[in-house]
């Protein structure tokens, strides 16, 4: 079946290139008329026309009706680029009289004309494919559109930046596929359908927004493989303490309200502190079947207590005043950036556990994940890498490796090569597809071994 839509997808973009060559040099195959030129121009002109309203669609299969847009694209700037090709292979062999039609050496205005046409034509099947990956694509980084405006008219330039996009957007369309065509074949097997709902709590300097999800692609993938999904709705930085009061209430609100018993938490970053804290002291143990943390700096961070030791306390206090008053307008009651900070050092966090047990019955779980190089992560955690890795060593940009291990079972991650996978990362933040470690995949793992294990 992948083999027959293949060769009708080649089929249908080698007539829809012809058609814009013939199109595209309309006064050149027109200069003598002739019954089969007559008719075939039109001809040529429709096939466009229709191609951009409607692009064909071989055999869909499963795909969505983003990435059908997307595909859209791709094959209009596909037909773009054979297009050009055989026109501008025409255009030599006009100029050297090569054909039996006229040379474009004796006729100089035709040669004017068809080009103009041409470049019409190009134009209007280009930005046909452009703006389509433009609105469609998650993958086509920011950097890359704007660069992709800003060469749009230099020649040669804007081929390559061109070829640069369409390697993006191919990866993109077939990575993509392939998930639906998973999930739709293990639909049935509801491998994420927990025997307890699952409750996701954010971490700091971040807010659960209804239309800006923290935990980017991955409740979607966990709710199309059978999970009932929760979400922390709490202050986006406070104390630990505080969190953890919020947190409790929340618990126990949902428990209450949909009668079912008990949640499993997963907690990224500081909401792994926020949870444990409502867990060991706060009640909330009793509402709770297990925890996950994804890279939470249980052991806390060096870094954290050397930037507070040398930033004078007076910026620190200018710091937090405009972040306090910026997310109490977005939300929070209560809005403490120094408790926040305060509360991720190493040493706030040795005292920490010193005094937050774990409580028997729960299952405790963590998760961490390291950066390569600073640069594999996209700001600012590209700038904070090397901070960290003097004091921490290894980390994901924000949190040492040492500092991640907590509970009866402790996942490593990391990929091959100069990248690695950043604490943004693990929660999707970027939307971003990394090779060889799909998130959305891992964390349908995770909570599959939730469920086995009768959770």
């Amino acid at each position: 079946m992948k083999t027959l839509r293949s060769i009708q997808t080649f089929i249908f973009d080698i007539v829809e290139a012809a058609a814009v060559v013939i199109a595209g040099n309309t006064y050149l195959i027109t200069h003598e008329a002739t019954p089969v030129r007559t008719f075939l121009v039109p001809i040529a002109w429709v096939i466009i026309v229709v191609s951009m309203l409607s692009p064909y669609q071989p055999l869909p299969e499963v795909m969505s009706t983003r990435l059908r847009i997307l595909r859209n694209g791709l094959n209009m700037l596909n037909i773009f680029c054979l297009s050009f090709v055989v026109s501008l292979i025409l255009s030599i062999v006009m100029w050297t009289g090569g054909t039996t039609l006229p040379s474009l050496r004796q006729e100089p205005l035709l040669w004017v004309f068809n080009t103009l046409i041409l470049a019409l034509v190009l134009t209007l099947v280009f930005f046909a494919g452009m703006i389509r990956v433009y609105l469609s694509s998650e993958q086509l980084a920011l950097k890359w559109r704007i660069i992709g405006i800003a060469v749009g008219f230099l020649p040669i330039v804007n081929l390559i930046m061109m070829f640069k996009i369409i390697g993006v957007v191919s990866k993109e369309l077939d990575y993509e596929n392939r998930r639906l065509i998973v999930n739709s074949q293990r639909k049935k097997e509801q491998l994420c359908k927990t025997r307890y709902p699952l409750l996701l709590v954010h971490g700091v300097f971040f807010r659960d927004f209804k239309y800006l999800n923290y935990w980017g692609r991955i409740p979607d993938a966990l709710i199309e493989n059978g999970a009932t999904i929760y979400y922390g709705e709490h202050q986006s930085a406070a104390s630990v303490a505080d969190c953890g009061v919020e947190l409790a209430k929340r618990i126990e609100a949902i428990v209450k309200e949909t009668g079912c018993e008990k949640l499993n938490v997963i907690a990224h970053s500081k909401g792994g502190l926020d949870t444990r804290y409502a867990l060991s002291k706060c009640g909330a143990d009793k509402y709770v079947a297990s925890l996950t943390t994804i890279n939470t700096p249980h052991r806390g961070c060096e870094f954290a207590d050397y930037l507070l030791n040398k930033i004078p306390k007076k910026e620190q206090q200018l710091i937090a005043q405009k972040y306090n008053s910026t997310f109490k307008s977005l939300g929070d009651e209560h809005p403490d950036f120094l408790k926040a900070v305060t509360d991720l050092t190493h040493s706030a966090c040795e005292r920490f556990n010193e005094e937050i047990k774990d409580i028997p019955g729960i299952l405790y779980k963590s998760v961490g994940s390291k950066l390569n190089r600073g640069t594999g992560g996209r700001f600012p955690l590209n700038m904070s890498y090397l901070l960290v890795k003097y004091f921490d060593g290894d980390n994901d940009g924000l949190v040492g490796k040492e500092a991640f291990p907590w509970g009866s079972d402790f996942t490593y991650l990391t990929v091959k090569g100069l990248r690695g996978i950043s604490h943004g990362d693990m929660i999707d933040l970027n939307r971003e597809n990394i090779p060889e470690f799909d998130v959305r995949e891992f964390y349908i793992n995770l909570v599959h071994d939730l469920k086995e294990a009768g959770l």
